[in-house]
């Protein structure tokens, strides 16, 4: 490739010349051909492919000033940066848009849940409340307090362990024991 040449078809771009402008576009032929052969763009084809290096080409001689660099450089980054961007728009686009996003079928309704509860729901809700306050009613006050401090203040067996200063196996094991003497508690009402 001709730079001097390619600057000229470029000055002559600027001035509306038409014919500058094809020569412009058969001398990138084979660099856009090239890159369009190596670039896959999902919902591009090859020929989308090759259209959007030409646009990144006109839109670069557009925006070129030749006192800070040379066209066919300016060119080839813009095309190569517009692929990468395209690329990149297309991969974050895809699981947001399309088929990607939703996929519906006969039977939809089915998988979005109910917004009421059920009378049955409620009632068995309010059953398995009352059994687990009546077993905890069940354990005495150590027991309760390790319970209050792992499942009502969100804190960890290991965080109670330190502040009871025991080992923390031996906390571990505390909390088996308990769970499962409310387990045995709810299972008595059963």
């Amino acid at each position: 490739m001709d730079f001097d040449y390619v600057e000229t078809l470029v000055t002559r771009c600027n001035n509306n010349d038409e014919e500058a402008k094809e020569k412009l576009a058969y001398e990138f032929k084979p660099f856009i051909y090239n890159i369009s052969k190596r670039t896959f763009i999902d919902g591009y084809n090859a020929n989308d492919i090759i259209q959007e290096c030409y646009h990144s080409l006109f839109k670069s001689v557009s925006m070129y000033n030749s006192e800070k660099h040379r066209f066919v450089a300016y060119a080839t980054n813009a095309i190569k940066n517009n692929m990468n961007d395209l690329i990149k728009r297309t991969k974050t686009r895809r699981s947001t848009e399309g088929s990607d996003a939703l996929g519906l079928h006969d039977d939809v309704e089915n998988d979005f849940p109910e917004l009421e509860i059920s009378t049955e729901a409620s009632l068995c809700e309010m059953c398995d409340y009352e059994d687990l306050k009546l077993a905890l009613k069940n354990l005495n006050e150590e027991e309760l307090e390790l319970i209050e401090f792992v499942f009502y203040k969100n804190y960890t067996v290991k965080e109670y362990a330190y502040l009871r200063n025991m080992c923390y196996s031996t906390a571990i094991q505390k909390k088996k024991n308990i769970l499962m003497k409310i387990l045995n508690n709810i299972s008595l009402y059963y």
